[in-house]
């Protein structure tokens, strides 16, 4: 895979509920959280990979779309 398909991947979460939170992870080899965004039910956000956030972990009831289908997140109350 070459940067400029890294750099294409998008993911979209949408809240279900209050207070998603998003963090993006850095590349290398001290992975550190580069930045943290929090959402609301109802909000969506388009995130996307690039040579500096290689990995995304979402916190919350949310619903994840990628290329690879739907991912639920949190609990489906």
């Amino acid at each position: 895979m070459d940067n400029t398909e890294v750099e294409n991947d998008y993911v979209v979460v949408r809240a279900l509920g209050e207070n998603v939170q998003i963090v993006g992870l850095t590349r290398g080899d001290g992975t550190k959280p580069q930045h943290t965004e929090n959402l609301h039910a109802g909000e969506v956000m388009l995130l996307q990979f690039t040579r500096n956030i290689s990995a995304i972990k979402i916190r919350g009831n949310a619903q994840i779309y990628t290329k690879h289908g739907l991912v639920p997140c949190g609990s489906e109350e």
